[in-house]
């Protein structure tokens, strides 16, 4: 098991980050596009992991594509937050990024009983936060009440601690924790939990506590400066324990800049104000791909776990029916976004799951575009051409707000296309770019007809927390997807520690989030990303790179501490 940033369940991110729009219409330039795809990818790396031992010093200087509304272990939902809290927050266990299995961190070790009721982990004993008080057993049970405390903002983590029925404090250093039924993320999930300070956090109001913008943790880092909309900096944590057992961490400081614009950012890495950035296809085929870009920077392309979509808020009576939603999947090319935006670095989704993994559902096409289909399914589900063009139905015009980021404006290309090929058929949307943090507080209110975003996911997924109709108020099912079965297949998968078995529900339940298409789903894309070649001990991993084994050789190094 791989140590996710602390999210420790599916994360929010922005979608279109890794977008570029090169055609608009046709398959013109498809032929070229695979030209590049394959003739231009010959330098790609992935590792690099130069014969010199790790070396502390010097500064890595990053982009944050979107800044997120605060930094609270238990109450971010986005990746933006889930990334910085990675250097901040530490979690009971951590994962081998080889292997992806759990391995000690702030609990040096752990038992599990027979009947995978009873967790108990026994902390190590020279944790200290940042602020130099000793981390304790009582720090876990405050962060364990706190996110099961109903009035916390956290029911997109809480979700997976439905069944953990209560927290012990043994001693200062053991905490035990106990569940009324079986879950085989039992191990995962308490295990990948933050340790909150009580004497911080447990006064105020948890929600809007004044140190969600100063987060106080165990971790390598400490945040040291958040400037809005400018830069986020953080230092070494001097109070780390890790520091004497494995030299980490090796940065002096880490540096986040806030860059909304994938041209600008792209700048900002190629005159040497970033080390490392990921990048749309177009940039990295092109810009990126100059000899004298790549005498500075190594370049990198790997999987990663995430994948993007068009969500149907199936409370609004536009998409409240099937056929609707599976026309709408009709009417979108993916394969020309695949080919030509995405320059071939992609795979076309048909569900949730990650394609290439055991928990895929190959069984189950992608959706194909076929604007002919999608008409005759719109006039079996009762849609008829009204006199000013528009599709109508029961009264109601097929008119709807498709809500984005601003900070990213290749979406709005993307949706344009969209757009165009639904007022083709009579369909009539509007695209709405928004603040980042505008955009997920309409999302967590069930304001928005629809929206497109997408989820980063953890390699040993369970798809309760998106799709379980108990979230659908309050968690993260969004779009209000409710379906008895695929709930009683969620529910049954939970307690089955068989994989085999699991996989089997699971992949029924693919067959019937393909039935009823809540989600168009988009595409997984490889991140392409850059790196200064200053910056050594790069490797990708199956769930991506682990940016703590990063360091900087002495004689490269630049910035002063």
């Amino acid at each position: 098991m791989i140590k996710q940033t602390p999210s420790r369940a599916i994360t929010l991110f922005t979608v279109l980050s890794c977008l570029v729009l090169t055609a608009c219409g046709g398959r013109d330039s498809t032929d070229e596009s695979a030209h590049w795809a394959a003739g231009e990818m010959d330098d790609i790396l992935t590792e690099f992991k130069p014969d010199a031992p790790s070396e502390q010093g010097d500064w890595l200087m990053l982009r944050l594509p979107a800044e997120m509304p605060h930094l609270n272990p238990l109450t971010s939902t986005d990746h933006y937050a889930s990334t910085m809290l990675a250097w901040i927050s530490d979690t009971l266990l951590d994962r081998d990024p080889e292997t992806v299995e759990s391995i000690p961190n702030a609990a040096k070790a752990w038992e599990i009983s027979d009947d995978h009721l009873e967790y108990t982990f026994y902390l190590r004993e020279d944790m200290h936060f940042s602020d130099g008080e000793p981390v304790t057993a009582h720090d876990v049970k405050f962060t364990y009440e706190m996110l099961m405390d109903p009035g916390v903002d956290a029911p997109h983590l809480r979700s997976y601690f439905n069944d953990v029925i209560k927290c012990e404090v043994l001693d200062d250093h053991t905490v035990r924790f106990t569940c009324s039924r079986p879950y085989y993320r039992h191990l995962v999930m308490i295990g990948g939990l933050s340790i909150m300070p009580e004497h911080i956090y447990g006064e105020g109001d948890f929600n809007n506590h004044p140190n969600n913008r100063s987060p106080v943790g165990s971790g390598m880092y400490v945040l040291e400066r958040w400037e809005t909309g400018q830069q986020l900096s953080l230092t070494r944590n001097p109070h780390y324990w890790g520091k004497e057992e494995t030299g980490r961490p090796w940065f002096d400081r880490i540096v986040y800049s806030v860059i909304t614009d994938d041209n600008t950012a792209f700048q900002v890495l190629a005159r040497g104000d970033l080390d490392f950035m990921t990048m749309p296809a177009e940039t990295f085929m092109r810009r990126a791909n100059t000899s004298r870009f790549k005498e500075r920077f190594n370049r990198f392309a790997y999987s990663r776990p995430a994948y993007n979509y068009i969500g149907w808020n199936m409370r609004r009576p536009l998409f409240a029916d099937k056929e609707t939603r599976l026309a709408l999947t009709k009417l979108l090319d993916r394969e020309l976004i695949r080919d030509e935006i995405y320059y071939g670095q992609a795979q076309i989704v048909s569900g949730n799951f990650m394609p290439d993994t055991p928990e895929h559902n190959d069984a189950i096409a992608p959706v194909p575009f076929d604007p002919d289909a999608a008409v005759a399914l719109l006039e079996e589900a009762g849609w008829r051409m009204g006199s000013d063009g528009v599709l109508a139905r029961d009264g109601i015009r097929f008119r709807f707000e498709v809500g984005t980021t601003i900070q990213n404006p290749v979406a709005e290309k993307i949706l344009t296309l969209y757009k165009e090929e639904l007022a083709r058929v009579g369909i009539e949307m509007v695209i709405r770019p928004m603040e980042w943090a505008s955009l997920l507080d309409r999302v967590d209110r069930r304001d928005f007809d629809a929206i497109l975003m997408g989820w980063s996911m953890p390699p040993d997924p369970d798809p309760y927390q998106v799709w379980h109709s108990s979230q659908a108020e309050a968690g993260s099912n969004y779009v209000g997807f409710i379906n008895e079965e695929s709930d009683a297949l969620i529910e049954q998968a939970r307690t089955e520690f068989d994989r085999d078995k699991r996989i089997a529900l699971y992949h029924r339940f693919q067959e019937i989030l393909h039935e009823e298409q809540p989600y168009l789903f988009l595409l997984a894309p490889k991140q392409l990303a850059a790196g200064d070649k200053r910056i050594h001990g790069i490797q990708v991993y199956p769930f991506g790179v682990e940016q703590r084994e990063w360091f900087v050789p002495t004689a490269l190094q630049r910035y002063g501490q």
